[in-house]
């Protein structure tokens, strides 16, 4: 990262313009005084704001997508547990629009240890789309299938399944052809 690529030092130099400008103008049409509290209020506000926001940022979990899921798995169940076995991902479809990652894990640890859930979200409105993933232990994931597909939640009929394999996209797939 660059100096000046870091927020803080982006918010701090704001800060700094923006109170140098503020002394400057009040200091033409007021005393010293008041033009220097204002420059001293607009430099503290530019540096403490960054370090609020910071700070909330910090909280938020790192990583890529399968660490923060694991993350918030942990957190969710107050566990530390790895599941180090084969797992198999559902796909579950025709999910309400208000069900949640913790109410579907809560429904699948009904019937075995849910390692993950993922549901998939629109990229423009980020509202959830009806279907999302659920990762269990192989014995577990065949019992929730048998158990919870065509079964009604929340006013739906949900679709339990195996999930498909990811596909290639068009670019892998024309390295792979014309390698």
């Amino acid at each position: 990262m660059t100096l000046l690529q870091s927020s803080y030092l982006r918010a701090s130099l704001l800060a700094l313009v923006l109170a140098v400008l503020g002394f400057i103008l009040v200091a033409k049409l007021a005393d010293l005084t008041a033009a220097s509290w204002l420059a001293f209020g607009l430099l503290l506000g530019g540096l403490l704001t960054p370090l609020v926001a910071g700070a909330a940022r910090d909280t938020a979990p790192r990583g890529n997508r399968s660490q923060r899921s694991a993350a918030t798995s942990a957190a969710n169940t107050d566990q530390l547990e790895v599941y180090t076995g084969e797992c198999k991902t559902l796909y579950v479809g025709n999910l309400p629009y208000r069900a949640n990652e913790a109410a579907v894990r809560k429904l699948f640890a009904e019937h075995g240890q849910v390692i993950s859930v993922r549901l998939v979200k629109d990229k423009e409105t980020g509202k959830r789309r009806g279907y999302g993933f659920v990762e269990m232990p192989l014995g577990d994931a065949d019992a929730a299938i048998a158990a919870l597909n065509e079964t009604e939640y929340l006013q739906r009929t949900l679709k339990v399944r195996e999930a498909n394999e990811k596909k290639e996209s068009a670019s892998e797939f024309s390295e792979s052809v014309s390698n």
